[in-house]
């Protein structure tokens, strides 16, 4: 007998147009390169061109205004140049040319020299501005992204891969478990894949890339992975003996080195070479950061208080970037292409739609700057209001927990596109220059039900720390007993990661 049955599956998947990809991509990069991409658009694209002011010419239709700095940056706008009686659509050729323009800046990978721009700088509005910044170099995890393409990858893993790096923080040390990775890239991503695989991409890519510990678990792999790039000496053996070895590296943080020789039955001499090869490691590789001074940041938005009545002003700094224009001339082409008749028709409608095509990704580009403005301003200013207490007093201890997601609702836009405003921007302060992520940290609550930030307990342990008796020093134990006694009731092993996290080490070693 036969049986019929009627199977419904419904799948709900999310494309981005190639407007919001294009907004996407603006959001991430820092005000101080904008104008850099400002100007590969106008290379590419003869339909955009810079609006050439006179004396007396003072406004810009292309400027956000404060009235517009309040529309949803996810409105979709018409394009008033559209020509709806053309009989052909140019839709796959405009998403070809967003692509062909992307693609090849898809991980962002910018690096931040103003050598390049002496002309603009001798503007006096942007070199006062200029003064204010100070030295640093691309985000770490740019580094690591940018050497992806040394691998022959799978647009699914190398999707992956960026999330995995995503999970890096800025020490270098991995945050997540692969378990965890894997649930998070189901949900947000719609990616299936098992731990075992994201594992497999950690060893064989992420644990390639430079500098070497990067996506380590601990330190301890971090250590260890650095070990397996150099050269394999005696020192080098006895090492790794020491580091993979669970009884040899207890001992060796301990300082038992007299049972750690016996153990490992070398000499003196040997077991020195070791150590000092071990100690020469990098425990945080992600600082590279740091340790480079080849490039500048400029603040993307500079926060002052009005010293009367305390009110906080919110400005972001234009850098005179170019004023942006559809072209006049492309503008009125597809009429005088229309009535030119010395050209055959196929001819003709493929340059009309040559046209058509940059011209509309000429306004698409515009809008997306307006609405990224917009999305910035706003993103800062909900900021702002969340940390207002800090932005008065200047006090860390004043800061209060939020995560991406308060903002994200509060401005009304995904948690995505707020991740992109926060990544690599900076606001200058009256208490100096600070990145955006600063803002950003979890809750604890106290005994009193009181939620707090968990950089107060930060500031507090570091307190702590730097006012101890340095012939003894406080344990971990000891730390976790002040804050319970401030009613914060944390574990001891709670403590020892924020601890560790602020770069102190145990106790022993700070005598």
């Amino acid at each position: 007998m036969l049986k019929q049955a009627q199977r419904n599956e419904l799948s709900l998947t999310q494309k981005l147009s190639q407007r919001q990809i294009l907004l996407m991509k603006l959001l991430q990069i820092p005000t101080v390169m904008l104008e850099q991409r400002i100007n590969e658009e106008l290379e590419q694209n003869p339909a955009l061109e810079i609006v050439e002011e006179t004396p007396n010419d003072h406004t810009d239709d292309n400027t956000l205004t404060a009235e517009n700095q309040n529309e949803d940056v996810n409105d979709e706008h018409t394009d008033e140049n559209d020509d709806t009686d053309d009989d052909y659509n140019s839709n796959d050729d405009v998403e070809s040319y967003f692509m062909e323009i992307g693609d090849d800046n898809e991980d962002n990978n910018f690096e931040y020299n103003y050598y390049t721009h002496e002309q603009q700088l001798a503007d006096e509005k942007k070199a006062a501005y200029m003064e204010a910044s100070y030295v640093s170099d691309e985000s770490y995890q740019e580094i690591l992204l940018a050497q992806l393409g040394m691998f022959d990858l799978s647009e699914e893993d190398r999707k992956i891969l960026t999330y995995i790096i995503g999970s890096i923080d800025d020490s270098g040390l991995l945050t997540r478990t692969t378990t965890e990775m894997a649930n998070d890239l189901l949900f947000s991503m719609n990616i299936q894949t098992k731990p075992q695989h994201i594992e497999e991409l950690l060893v064989n890519v992420v644990h390639k890339l430079d500098p070497a510990g990067s996506g380590a678990k601990d330190l301890r792999e971090c250590l260890s992975l650095q070990l397996e790039r150099l050269p394999e000496t005696e020192d080098v053996i006895i090492a790794k003996h020491i580091l993979n070895n669970d009884k040899c590296f207890l001992e060796f943080t301990k300082k038992h080195y007299t049972k750690l020789q016996q153990r490992l039955k070398c000499t003196d001499e040997e077991l020195s070479k070791a150590i000092n090869c071990i100690v020469n490691l990098d425990p945080r590789p992600g600082n590279i950061l740091q340790k480079n001074n080849n490039s500048f940041i400029v603040p993307d938005f500079e926060v002052m208080i009005d010293e009367k009545t305390q009110e906080i002003q919110l400005t972001m700094p234009d850098m005179n970037l170019p004023k942006l224009q559809v072209s006049k001339l492309y503008t009125n082409m597809n009429a005088q292409l229309k009535e030119n008749k010395t050209i055959d028709t196929a001819q003709r409608k493929e340059a009309m739609q040559f046209v058509r095509q940059k011209r509309q990704a000429a306004q698409w580009f515009i809008e997306a700057l307006e609405q990224r403005e917009s999305t910035l301003y706003r993103t800062m200013w909900e900021i702002i209001q969340h940390q207002k207490e800090f932005f008065l007093s200047g006090d860390k201890k004043q800061l209060k927990p939020m995560i991406l997601k308060d903002i994200a609702t509060c401005v009304g836009s995904d948690v995505s596109t707020i991740s992109r405003v926060v990544k690599q921007k900076y606001v200058q302060t009256p208490y100096g220059i600070i990145p955006l992520k600063f803002f950003f940290s979890e809750s604890i609550h106290k005994e009193d039900g009181e939620e707090v930030s968990s950089r107060k307990i930060k500031e507090i342990i570091t307190e702590a720390i730097n006012n101890e008796n340095r012939n003894e020093p406080l344990t971990d134990g000891a730390l976790c007993q002040k804050l319970n006694e401030a009613g914060y009731k944390l574990a001891r092993r709670t403590v020892a990661k924020y601890r560790e996290s602020l770069g102190f080490p145990v106790a022993r070693l700070r005598k």
